[in-house]
């Protein structure tokens, strides 16, 4: 949930930490995006599929 205005009469409940959690999964995915394989699924089987994926987060996490 994005944080509402400051002006706003009845404003809803705001997790910060929630919303920082899903902003850094978010952005996790974001990266994932980035590799052509992983997103357009080119893999047929679940298997390889989450073996790219592995690779991946390992490469990413690596470079940073």
């Amino acid at each position: 949930m994005i944080p509402p205005k400051a002006n706003r009469l009845d404003p809803p409940s705001h997790d910060p930490v929630a919303y920082r959690l899903r902003n850094v999964i978010e952005r996790s995915f974001c990266k994932l995006k980035d590799w052509r394989a992983i997103a357009t699924r080119y893999d047929k089987t679940a298997r390889n599929y989450l073996s790219g994926i592995c690779l991946i987060v390992a490469v990413t996490h690596w470079l940073q």
